[in-house]
Order: structure tokens, then C-alpha cells, then sequence
């Protein structure tokens, strides 16, 4: 079955939050159409679960979307939080992370620009949720250098991108 079949052939200029609803549903996770415009999904990873989240903004012709961490950043830790989210941004080609500021929790943001009617693909949708899971994954170990193994960004950075080689 292909995607167009599974999702339905879906208007560009439609919402694409009914678009993301359709594929969470897809993949048997939890999720709250909390309006027309946002949905709530969480996603299991292998370090934690990740909250995402899709907000439409129609006037803007623009999906934001987050993943966050399940993880809360100490008030004394945050400085060097925010300089290991610079040297990680400096990493990525596509998206951002960021700190939520009312809790203090690191996520992965993207805003996806529709105007014009270009809508999104299920594809889109589903690499972008991927990518978003992969960068979170990818980086978790270096919050938590940060957080709880007393190193510097810099070091969680280079910890985290260490790629070992063979077989143990």
C-alpha cells in the first residue's frame, strides 16, 4: 500500500494537523487533537518518550511543530545548557533546539512555510517527525552529560558524536 493510499488524497491547502492526526493514528500512538489547529502526540524513543507537537497557523500559511525531551533542566545548569544548544544548532541542517522557557525543558523546533497552498506531503510529515526523533536521540546523552555528568557542552557534544568502530 502506498502512502497516498493510506493517508487518502489529501488537498494541499487543507489542514495539515488532520494530515498528522491520520498518520499518529497510523502508528498506534498516544495523541490529543487538543483544537482544529494543534495536536499532541507522544513517541517512544530509546532514551525517553518524546512529547511532539503541531501547531497550524493558518493566517501564516505555517505548521510549527516540537519534539521534547522527557527531561526538566536545573536552574544551575542552564547556562551551560544553552551554550551546548548553540554548539548542537551549529550541527544541524534543518530545524533547531531550543529550551522551553516556562519549564525548562529542551526540544527540537521546526516551522514548516505552506503559504500558497503548497501544503505538506505525508512524507514530509513522517521525515520530519523522524528527524526530529533521530536529532533528540542523537543528542540525549549529551543533556545529560550536561545535567548530571558534570561535563562541559563542549565535552557532551563530542561525547554524544563519538562513533565507536567494529564490534564488541
Amino acid at each position: 500500500m502506498t502512502l497516498t493510499a493510506a493517508y487518502g488524497d489529501d488537498d494541499p491547502a487543507a489542514n495539515p494537523v488532520d494530515m498528522v492526526e491520520r498518520i499518529v493514528s497510523a502508528n498506534d500512538w498516544a495523541f490529543d487533537r487538543r483544537s482544529d489547529e494543534e495536536l499532541a502526540a507522544e513517541v517512544p524513543g530509546q532514551w525517553c518518550n518524546y512529547s511532539l507537537y503541531f501547531a497550524w497557523r493558518e493566517d501564516m500559511g505555517a505548521m510549527h511543530f516540537t519534539c521534547a525531551f522527557d527531561m526538566k533542566v536545573p536552574t544551575p545548569k542552564r547556562t551551560a545548557i544553552c551554550e551546548l544548544l548553540a554548539l548542537i544548532n551549529e550541527k544541524l541542517w534543518l530545524g533547531h533546539f531550543g529550551l522551553w522557557d516556562e519549564d525548562c525543558v529542551p526540544m527540537f523546533r521546526h516551522t514548516s512555510l505552506l503559504a500558497g497552498g503548497a501544503g505538506l506531503s505525508p512524507e514530509q510529515v513522517e521525515d520530519l517527525m523522524d528527524l526530529a526523533v533521530a536529532e533528540c536521540e542523537r543528542f540525549y546523552p549529551a543533556f545529560q552529560f550536561v545535567i548530571w555528568g558534570g561535563k562541559s557542552a563542549r565535552e557532551a557534544v563530542a561525547a554524544s558524536l563519538l562513533e565507536t568502530a567494529g564490534e564488541a
